[in-house]
């Protein structure tokens, strides 16, 4: 039995009990809270629906509790249910019923964890969306990684997800990194404002390549926004991070985007003229200055260029627009909301933007500061380079994004327990291991009965009650944008594992017969494989078979 099957049980009993007694049925909640309790001698589960619906009925909460229970206990699968303090409930699973639930997690496979908590809901996840005037840097990695994760998390719980990579090739950056080329190409040195590092080297000499007699900046400005667009999405590729969409700020000037998001501004009636120049009223709604959309010369803003882009998501049919962004661009949240607001949208229903810390990565516990093509900061390639993609993947999605990071290259390149990705990989290989290693001595599924009421010790009885805690772990991660509590979870689970692994044999020694007990405990192993495959999948990582 699942948290959530005991969830849905509840709920079922608590509208058994307001129908026999009159109460009112919409005072109940679409879902039951149920939660391990700290103390593992409370029960397996415990549950606060008493107490949450009790007063708004007008009932006593421990009285109600009492009827509640009384109604769980007809439930098959549940051994007992106890009141608690002024309205707890906890409850006991009897063993056959939470060790049926190894042979559930198999038989569903990739699908077990998914759920429907968010189906209906469309979101746009725009996530890392460098400029391309350089590679992408390891504040942008941590987004790679992070909201590639979180597109995963937000697909398993029913959610329609669109990845989008906006990529801002218009304006001064670009400008700078066409002359930077140029100069490049001349063997002159970088403008005072330009791009330096060994890669504008190659784009200038690839450039040149293919247009030998070029000596213009715009020759410069199409080919190397080009290539360095191919660069950044080949590295994107190589790390596993896919977009539906990458998206060019230049298409919304190009389209007349930008003059059909003033028109409706315009009609929403926040746009004022001043100055010579055109502005829009965002301290209407709590931002700290208006915004100029319009410079007096007739020249677009930055600013402006958001307002199309939000509402082009918007025409697409996206319900909520959810932004990733780095630690430097926290001032942007106010005028993005009023920005919404101007629209006449929702900004706390249609809009959501998530800041992510810094990220440092270390070598002999001193930060890593230059990069070898770069030139002033850390690339992707480099740490990929330093510790792999998987490491890399776990590393930032294994931490909440609103803390920095620091990166030990010698702690994740360790074979040892000390290294989260050893620690849990090892344990993805061990259960496939011990399943080709049963297989080997004629240990298979179906060589016998699954006897769910043998796996009764407490290291499997503990394991279980961890596979059944995946689906809620999901569906939170899913709803709180924290994917890190899967990486999280794994370890709980993988320490889980290697208690049972030593404690409860699976595969027969010697001589002897295969029994019953082996058979269950080979499901309880190949569930756990189930989840470490499914687990790491959300995050972008491999589960080796061997290690």
């Amino acid at each position: 039995m699942t948290p959530e099957n005991l969830a849905d049980a509840v709920l079922s009993a608590a509208r058994a009990v307001f129908e026999s007694r009159g109460l009112d049925p919409e005072a109940l909640p679409d879902t039951a809270t149920v939660e391990r309790p700290r103390n593992p001698e409370h029960g397996d589960y415990a549950t606060n629906l008493a107490l949450q619906v009790g007063k708004k009925v007008g009932a006593n909460p421990r009285e109600l509790a009492s009827a509640l229970a009384e109604e769980l206990s007809k439930v098959t699968g549940i051994a007992s249910v106890e009141v608690a303090g002024p309205g707890f409930l906890n409850i006991r699973v009897d063993a056959a019923a939470a060790s049926e639930l190894a042979r559930s997690v198999v038989n569903a496979g990739a699908s077990y964890g998914h759920t429907s908590s968010q189906q209906g809901q469309r979101f746009n996840l725009e996530f890392v969306s460098a400029n391309p005037t350089g590679p992408i840097h390891l504040g942008g990695v941590r987004w790679a990684a992070v909201g590639d994760a979180l597109a995963r998390l937000l697909k398993a719980t029913g959610a329609h997800v669109t990845n989008e990579y906006y990529f801002n090739d218009a304006g001064a950056q670009i400008d700078r990194f066409a002359r930077s080329l140029l100069a490049s190409a001349k063997g002159e040195p970088a403008p005072e404002d330009g791009y330096g590092g060994a890669y504008i080297a190659e784009i200038a000499a690839a450039i040149k390549a293919k247009h030998p007699d070029a000596d213009d900046e715009q020759t410069f400005r199409v080919e190397g926004v080009e290539l360095m667009f191919q660069q950044i999405k080949s590295s994107l590729t190589e790390f596993g991070t896919h977009f539906d969409v990458y998206f060019n700020e230049k298409d919304l000037h190009d389209k007349g985007e930008l003059e059909l998001a003033l028109a409706r501004l315009r009609e929403q009636g926040h746009v004022e003229e001043k100055d010579g120049a055109v502005w829009l009223r965002t301290t209407d709604f709590g931002d700290d200055k208006d915004r100029v959309l319009r410079k007096s010369d007739g020249d677009w803003t930055y600013f402006a260029a958001d307002c199309a882009y939000y509402l082009d998501k918007r025409s697409r049919g996206f319900d909520k627009v959810i932004i990733m962004l780095g630690a430097d661009h926290h001032g942007y949240v106010g005028r993005m909301r009023a920005l919404v607001a101007c629209f006449g949208d929702d900004p706390d229903y249609n809009l959501e933007i998530l800041i992510g810390q810094m990220v440092n990565l270390v070598k002999d516990g001193q930060p890593v500061r230059m990069s070898k093509r770069a030139g002033t900061v850390v690339t992707m390639e480099d740490l990929v380079e330093a510790i792999g993609v998987d490491a890399s993947r776990y590393a930032l999605a294994r931490f909440s994004s609103d803390s920095p990071i620091d990166i030990d290259i010698e702690l994740w390149t360790r074979a040892s327990k000390d290294n989260p990705i050893y620690y849990v990989q090892y344990v993805a290989a061990r259960t496939a291991g011990v399943a080709r290693n049963a297989a080997d001595l004629g240990l298979t599924r179906d060589v016998g009965e699954f006897d769910p009421t043998l796996l009764t010790h407490p290291k499997e009885l503990d394991l279980l009650k961890r596979l059944g805690d995946y689906p809620s772990i999901v569906s939170g991660a899913a709803e709180l944008r924290e994917p890190h509590r899967v990486a999280r979870y794994l370890e709980d689970l993988s320490g889980d594992y290697h208690r049972f692994y030593e404690n409860c044999r699976v595969l027969p020694l010697g001589d002897e017969e295969i029994s019953n007990l082996h058979v269950a405990r080979l499901w309880l192993n190949d569930a756990t494989r189930t989840v470490m495959v499914n687990g790491l999948g959300l995050l972008g990582v491999s589960a080796p078979e061997r290690m």
